[in-house]
């Protein structure tokens, strides 16, 4: 099949999706948790033949990192589509209701979107989180996964569709592509296509850009900063700092740059660093930094500016707050920043001026994340200053529509030396 009948198909399935009721989604949202269990051998089967011809082909270790499967994990996909089935439908609600004039009663209603291309690498679990997502909201996905991971990527999607559609989910609502070139022509489908979500660097994001009319929810580079204040708890900060480069470095919320008050450096950075070398992170320094602690890399400009997503990290000493704030503003990638201090004041300021989607307070920059944010799962992480930023849950996808119900009232009573006076009382108001 085409890219232009799936891209029809999908939206044939989005029209049907959207009236679809909660009951209905929900059960399918459990038998896809339940599938994805019971298929568990067939899963990792596939996802260790991805692994075997990926370590062949020369790919980079982070990208190999996210692209494994484990039992673990196959557990956290299930829990996602569950806690994804637990909350509530953003589709139907109304936002406001305002009465224009007796009987006369405008509704601002959620809908769903339509039909959203997703666009990832190497993440295979991401299939779950974004299929979940879409269903759940009443929208139709076209999935397109990396190459890397494409066995892994058909078996999610088979068993996923067909545990859906055993449960009521419209045929078509959750599809695959596989190629460059079917991405190419997909985003010609704007008769179609509602919403692209791309996840992957910041060139492939501004790629997608400019090459589609359909709108872009973008999410380019993670290049996340932890600024230890003058201030801040010593325990505390090598823990979050710790956390926050190596719990998981392949990911776009780890952190890149470390930004550390020149009071506190002498004290902190040698510890800092010993806990940093002892998981093999090498540290590549400015001038302060590597007269404090020896045998460091010199950060070259490029440094600043660079996602490593991998155990490399960017240290920098700085004068005051606002040097790290000026400096998160202009190198960072407005995703997630976070400030380790226990001053009230210091904090406030830093997460009030830092352009980022998520900033943090003695907090690891690893919450930034769709599932710990409470949203269930996450399509993806706007950097875009657009309806949806940041971790992007079902509030992000959905829009909304006018419903106007009156009793025949016509415009023209309203205008006019005699018109009648709109009322526009307010009802009721959620935004």
């Amino acid at each position: 099949m085409n890219i232009l009948k799936q891209a029809q198909r999908a939206k044939e399935a989005s029209l049907k999706l959207a009236v679809l009721n909660t009951k209905t989604k929900n059960t399918a949202l459990i038998a896809i948790a339940k599938a994805l269990k019971r298929n568990s051998n067939a899963i990792l089967q596939a996802n260790k033949k991805d692994a075997e011809e990926t370590k062949k082909s020369g790919l980079n270790d982070a990208l190999i990192k996210r692209l494994m499967l484990d039992r673990h994990k196959i557990s956290e996909m299930t829990e996602e589509a569950r806690s994804v089935a637990r909350l509530e439908d953003p589709a139907g609600r109304v936002l406001s209701q305002v009465e224009l004039d007796k009987g006369l009663m405008l509704y601002q209603v959620a809908c769903p979107i339509g039909v959203i291309g997703a666009i990832f690498e190497s993440r295979p679990d991401a299939v779950v989180q974004i299929s979940a997502l879409c269903l759940k909201s009443g929208n139709s996905v076209i999935l397109k996964g990396g190459s890397e991971a494409k066995n892994s990527n058909r078996i999610l999607v088979e068993i996923i569709s067909k545990a859906a559609e055993k449960n009521g989910i419209p045929k078509g609502a959750v599809q695959l592509i596989e190629t460059r070139e079917e991405v190419a022509e997909m985003l010609k489908l704007s008769d179609y296509i509602s919403l692209i979500v791309p996840r992957g660097s910041g060139s492939f994001v501004k790629y997608v850009q400019e090459h589609t009319k359909i709108p872009v929810l973008g999410h380019s580079e993670g290049i996340c900063h932890v600024y230890v204040d003058k201030y801040a708890d010593m325990k505390k900060a090598l823990d979050i700092c710790f956390d926050a480069k190596c719990q998981y470095p392949a990911v776009c919320n780890a952190m890149e740059t470390m930004l550390v008050h020149k009071d506190i450096a002498k004290r902190f950075l040698p510890l800092m660093i010993k806990k940093f070398r002892q998981a093999e992170v090498e540290i590549r320094g400015d001038e302060k930094t590597r007269k404090i602690v020896k045998g460091i890399k010199k950060a070259a400009e490029k440094d600043w500016k660079t996602e490593y997503n991998g155990l490399i990290l960017s240290v920098k000493v700085v004068n005051d707050l606002n040097e790290a704030i000026n400096h998160i503003n202009r190198y960072g990638s407005r995703h997630t920043d976070a400030i380790a201090t226990e001053n009230m004041k210091n904090a406030e300021e830093f997460m009030d001026k830092v352009d980022s989607a998520s900033v943090m307070w003695n907090a690891s920059t690893r919450f930034a994340d769709g599932f710990r944010y409470g949203k269930g799962a996450e399509v993806g992480i706007s950097t875009a200053k657009i309806h949806a930023r940041g971790p992007v849950g079902l509030e992000g996808l959905v829009i909304y529509k006018y419903k106007l119900v009156g009793k025949g009232q016509v415009v023209k009573d309203y205008i006019g030396r005699n018109a009648r006076k709109f009322r526009h009382r307010i009802i009721k108001k959620l935004l």
